[in-house]
């Protein structure tokens, strides 16, 4: 969800933000042991990451650890290494191409919204929603069950319900994002005719 910005330390280097740089840096790995078809390295780096995911969250919001810098890193985070296992994987011919479509075209709109947030000039901060979160972990559940036996055939059903909860959850929290960012430019350009 896009809030108004608020005053919250905008650069530090903690534990958080230690975390979520080197789950940025274990992207390139991922997709490099993928490509080589070490499917179990793969998991065990995709794993690490989702693991680094949970717990710079964890520390950032119990230990009062937020930064600025953190809440634009995070997401970013998250998007590189989801976005490079599902080319990947699609690529690979390992899921299916829609759902790697559905997943990359939710963040290329999210990333338009922030574009045209820049473009006006409106200051707010990333503070992801219930339902973000919740795309976010089946996202990573997809690719996990995914690089836990590619061939498996026990698992096809099991895929192909997760695939499609997790193509609905994207379009729904895809969704949600237009509509808040939509009612945040609407506000925020309405405050700026008043003046």
């Amino acid at each position: 969800m896009l809030t108004p910005d608020q005053k919250i330390p905008r650069f530090s280097i903690n534990v958080p933000n230690t975390l979520t740089i080197l789950r940025i840096l274990l992207a390139p790995a991922f997709v490099i042991v993928l490509l080589r078809y070490e499917y179990l390295y793969a998991l065990l780096i995709f794993a690490a990451a989702g693991i680094s995911d949970g717990l710079d969250g964890f520390i950032a919001k119990h230990y009062n650890q937020r930064t600025i810098l953190g809440a634009f890193l995070d997401p970013i985070a998250d998007k590189v290494l989801i976005l490079s296992a599902y080319i990947c994987l699609a690529f690979l011919q390992l899921v299916p191409n829609w759902i790697a479509v559905i997943i990359i075209s939710r963040d290329i709109i999210i990333s338009l919204g922030i574009a045209i947030f820049g473009i006006f000039n409106i200051r707010f901060r990333v503070s992801p929603s219930l339902i973000s979160k919740a795309t976010t972990y089946l996202q990573i559940a997809t690719v996990m069950l995914v690089l836990l036996d590619p061939d498996a055939q026990e698992l096809v059903m099991a895929k192909l319900t997760l695939y499609w909860i997790t193509a609905i959850f994207t379009i729904v929290s895809g969704l949600h994002y237009i509509y808040s960012g939509v009612s945040m430019l609407q506000e925020a350009l309405g405050h700026e005719d008043q003046h």
